[in-house]
This record gives structure tokens, C-alpha cells and sequence, in this order.
């Protein structure tokens, strides 16, 4: 692999999130994002999922720095994990940047090297020299790149769209992205989240129009509710609460520190006296307040979830007040979010979603973005990325119509190896994948089985028997003692607990002495016993737990 270029990706294919490829050149190695993604329902107690870096760590010595194209946590959410391990440079726009160095510092990692750059800026990584050019999405500050290698060019688009009215007013680099098809581009990666989707993507102003609409007919309080990073849904409420003479309140940690870096960097512009603080909510008007906050997605603990049960300590539903869900439903969030949706009516609330308004606009490509993309770039073989299979396969779709021959098209899984050399380019084996589950702080803690446990307990319940043997001669001290959780209600169901009783005292009394006096083989057997008497008369598989008490 000396003379060849490899792309490995570790996340991001075949899903939506946990987005990190590899790129790897002889001794030289960089990585492009670092992202996490959200448990699916099936994931109890899991926090979020990262990608397996095994990989990455086996071989450290080789990696040059990460490159981060935009501040998204499915793109920066894995950092502090992976910085932990190893200790290299990162690279990301301003914001990005001042994103991550917040997030970093809630793990305790001041000490990493952040590194700021901006579009058309370039550097050099060993064998790699990476030119940043900027794209536009859902987030201020997004890049692709231009990974220049000795055997070629690989354009990296990021995510993107094509926004012709964006926000800031900062365009895509169009031109950038055609000189690099006239010169010739080895291996495009591209954006494949709205694969499927026809046409072109709205731009972001669209929103605006929605905001002024409402704020124009309502009269109540306004609660507008989107992603913390989402520095332009933030900017536009703020301007159409400003062209309505309204104040605003930003509500929630996470929205009130990246709202503070995106002020502190030029990113955010908020009038004097229209920023003001959660105490001021009593002194105003209801006409006046426009609330923006997290918790678009039903997050549990979320400002807008603590509200909607009447559980925050300050902002109490009221008739008149105005919900807006400004964000996209995550696949899987549905029914949290309905329930959401559901306690705001019942509290007095006007909710407007995406199904009933347009307020919300993609920060993803469609179709004839994506095709455009392409014949800009003109690249010899091409890889989609950044999306569950379909999208990947209907962007590879998009690809052969266009300027790629099918051949020349690649649809990997995570850790799958494309090796490009002079020769050509063709998949050639994998390396270590996966995922990680994050519970809490601790990383590679939770394996499959722990989660299948997991969902044993929540389907089944638990059984838990308690009995003291004395170790000399076998006798029982106490007990048993029959515990459960999750599987009948004790005080309800006291035959049931009896007859499980009975028979442990049973099993018991034909048990010889040195077996009793094994701790191990008494668990397994009072364990096989009740399983199967679980099974046979109640249809019903408890995890069951003996503990031997040894006196």
C-alpha cells in the first residue's frame, strides 16, 4: 500500500451520522471528521454511539491531524474520545472550531492543538495538501475540501446544498469546485443525505418567510424551538422578532453558549437591549417575548420537554402561546416528539411542525444539486458517503447518468478499503469497525451483550433469589427470599411469588451438601430450574439472578 491511496470509511456509510473517513498515503494518515450519532430505540441506557477508531489507534504514529468540515455533532461528536488517545492538531473553520473548544472543554482537553482556518486557506500533512473551500448547509462556517495526493485530486464535499440566497450571504465556492473538473479530479466523496429527493432544496430565506407570517397573525408569547448549532434559524428569528419590535430570550446551555461563540466571532448579530435574560420573562408584554430553545427532537431533559409536562421552573404554558418546531424529525424521534407536540395543545398551545408549516428547510443537496455537483467536478471514480444504503446507491445512480462510469463508482460499508493506485482503484479488504457505545463517560464499557441484557430486563423483568448457606455443612441460614422487578407485582401476585418460593426450597431439599456448599453450582441450578418453570407455566423468561450468601 506504499504507492497507493487508500479511503477507509469508519462511520457515515450505511447510516445517518458517526460520520469519519480515513485517509492513508504510505506512512501518512489524516482523518476527516469525527462524528457521533443518537441510540436508536433498541440502544437502552446508550448516551450516543461513536465510531470503533481501533483502527486509527493501532496506528497513531502515522496520523498527521484531523480535519473537521463543519461544527455538527454527527461530524464532531466523537472528538473528545478520539483526542484522549491520540494527541494531534485539528483543523476546522472559526466557528468550528470555538464549537469544538467548548465541547472539549467539558471533557477536561484544553491542551489540544485547534487550529482555525478559513476557505481557500491550504496546508500541508504529510503526504496530503488539503485546500479548504466553502460550501453552504444548515450551519455557518461548513467546508469541503481538496485533498491534494501524488497520485491525484479527491474532492470531499462536506455537507452542502445549494443555497443561492444563503443567510450571511457567503456563496459556495462554485468556481473552486469547476477548476477542480477542469483539472482533473481523481475521486469525488459527495453528500448523499437527500439522494432520493427530486429537485432542488429550499433555501434557508424560506424559513424567513415563515417566521414573518406567523409573527405577523400571532398575538401571545412565541416559543421557537431548533438545533443549537443552527446559527441561521437563530439569526432569522431574531431578525423577524426585531422587525416586530419583540425581545428575545435564549433559553438552554447548549443554545446560549454557541449563540455566545457565534456572537463573539462576527458569526451572530443581535441588536443592543433585544437579548435579554431568562429573569426579565415576568417584566414583559406577552406580545413582546420570542423564546428560542433546544429540544426539536423530544429530548427528555430538553427546555422545550421540561415546558411542554409543566416542570420548567420559569416559562409555564399559557392560552396564546405559540410553539414552533423549527427542525427537521430524526428517523426515530417521531413518537417523542408527538408526545411533545401533545402536552403543548393540551396546555393552551398553538404547535406548528413541519407537517402543518414550512419552517423548517434541509441542509442537504437533492437530486439536481447533486447532479450539478458532479458535472462541476467531473471526477474519474466516485464514492458516496453520508447516508443509509438507498441514499447511497440512488446517488450512485445519479452518478452513472451523469459523468461516472459504472465501474468507476464505489459504494462501501464501514471499514471496507478503497485502494486507489496508478493501476486503478478497486475495494480491497477492511479494516477494524464498528460501533462504541457511549453510557455516561465511559467508552467501550457497553458491548452487545450488556445491551441485550438490557433489553431482557425491559422486556421480562428480573427474578432475584437470596439465600445464606453456611459454608461448613451446607445448611440454609435464611431464605429464600424471592425479589423481582419488571416481572409481577409482588404485593399483587403473592401465589406466584410463594410457588417460585416452593420450588427453590424443593430443588434445595434434593440437593446433596457439597453441592449446596458450591456457590457456582447452586446459582446454576436453582437458575436452570426456575427458567424452565418460568417458561412452562407462565410463558415468560425473566433474567433470573440467585445470589448465594456464604456464613
Amino acid at each position: 500500500m506504499n504507492n497507493s491511496l487508500s479511503i477507509i470509511p469508519l462511520g457515515g456509510v450505511e447510516e445517518i451520522g458517526l460520520n469519519s473517513t480515513v485517509f492513508e498515503y504510505s506512512d501518512d494518515i489524516i482523518i476527516v471528521d469525527a462524528g457521533l450519532m443518537f441510540p436508536e430505540e433498541d440502544m437502552l441506557g446508550v448516551d450516543f454511539v461513536i465510531p470503533d477508531y481501533s483502527y486509527v489507534f493501532e496506528n497513531r504514529e502515522k496520523i498527521k491531524g484531523i480535519i473537521i468540515t463543519h461544527g455538527h455533532e454527527d461530524h464532531t461528536g466523537a472528538l473528545p474520545f478520539l483526542l484522549k488517545e491520540i494527541d494531534v492538531p485539528v483543523y476546522g473553520t472559526p466557528l468550528t472550531i470555538g464549537l469544538i473548544k467548548e465541547k472539549l472543554k467539558e471533557h477536561h482537553l484544553e491542551r489540544i492543538r485547534l487550529i482555525a482556518v478559513r476557505p481557500r486557506d491550504v496546508i500541508q500533512l504529510g503526504a496530503f495538501n488539503i485546500e479548504f473551500v466553502r460550501v453552504t448547509h444548515s450551519i455557518v462556517d461548513g467546508v469541503g475540501l481538496c485533498i491534494n495526493t501524488p497520485l491525484g485530486r479527491v474532492v470531499h464535499t462536506g455537507d452542502f446544498k445549494l443555497d443561492p440566497t444563503p443567510v450571511d450571504g457567503q456563496l459556495m465556492d462554485f468556481h473552486r469546485f469547476s477548476e477542480y473538473g477542469e483539472k482533473g479530479t481523481l475521486l469525488l466523496l459527495s453528500d448523499s443525505t437527500n439522494a432520493e429527493k427530486g429537485g432542488f432544496t429550499f433555501s434557508e430565506k424560506e424559513v424567513r418567510r415563515a417566521f414573518e407570517d406567523i409573527f405577523s397573525k400571532v398575538k401571545g408569547r412565541i416559543i421557537i424551538s431548533t438545533f443549537a448549532s443552527n446559527i441561521h434559524r437563530i439569526q432569522q428569528a431574531i431578525d423577524v422578532a426585531v422587525m416586530y419590535g419583540k425581545k428575545v430570550i435564549l433559553c438552554g446551555r447548549s443554545i446560549v453558549s454557541n449563540s455566545q461563540i457565534a456572537l463573539d466571532l462576527g458569526y451572530l448579530s443581535i441588536p443592543a437591549n433585544t437579548w435579554l435574560r431568562l429573569e426579565d420573562l415576568n417584566k414583559l408584554h406577552d406580545e413582546e417575548v420570542v423564546i428560542i430553545t433546544t429540544g426539536s427532537q423530544g429530548e427528555p431533559m430538553s427546555v422545550l420537554s421540561r415546558i411542554a409536562i409543566g416542570e420548567h421552573k420559569t416559562i409555564q404554558i399559557k392560552d396564546g402561546d405559540t410553539v414552533i418546531l423549527s427542525a427537521k424529525i430524526i428517523p426515530g424521534n417521531e413518537r417523542s416528539i408527538g408526545k411533545i407536540i401533545n402536552h403543548l395543545f393540551r396546555r393552551g398551545a398553538n404547535v406548528i411542525y413541519e407537517k402543518v408549516s414550512e419552517i423548517h428547510v434541509s441542509g442537504h443537496a437533492s437530486k439536481e444539486e447533486l447532479k450539478l455537483m458532479l458535472n462541476m467536478v467531473r471526477p474519474k471514480y466516485f464514492m458516496p458517503i453520508h447516508g443509509e444504503y438507498r441514499h447511497l446507491r440512488y446517488h450512485g445512480m445519479l452518478a452513472e447518468k451523469t459523468v461516472v462510469p459504472k465501474e468507476n463508482i464505489f459504494i462501501l460499508e464501514n471499514g471496507e478499503v478503497l485502494e486507489i493506485s496508478e493501476a486503478g482503484a478497486a475495494k480491497n479488504g477492511a479494516v477494524s469497525s464498528g460501533r462504541v457505545f457511549i453510557d455516561g463517560k465511559g467508552m467501550g464499557d457497553v458491548e452487545d451483550m450488556v445491551l441485550r441484557d438490557r433489553r431482557r430486563l425491559a422486556h421480562d423483568g428480573i427474578v432475584l433469589v437470596h439465600i445464606a448457606v453456611e459454608k461448613l455443612t451446607g445448611n440454609i441460614v435464611s431464605g429464600p427470599d424471592i425479589i423481582s422487578r419488571g416481572f409481577v407485582f409482588e404485593d399483587a401476585s403473592p401465589d406466584v411469588m410463594n410457588d417460585v418460593k416452593e420450588l427453590v426450597l424443593e430443588t434445595l431439599s434434593h440437593m446433596d451438601k457439597e453441592m449446596i456448599t458450591d456457590s457456582s453450582l447452586l446459582q446454576a441450578k436453582l437458575r436452570s430450574t426456575l427458567k424452565k418453570y418460568l417458561r412452562n407455566t407462565m410463558e415468560r423468561r425473566p433474567m433470573i439472578m440467585p445470589i448465594i450468601v456464604e456464613v
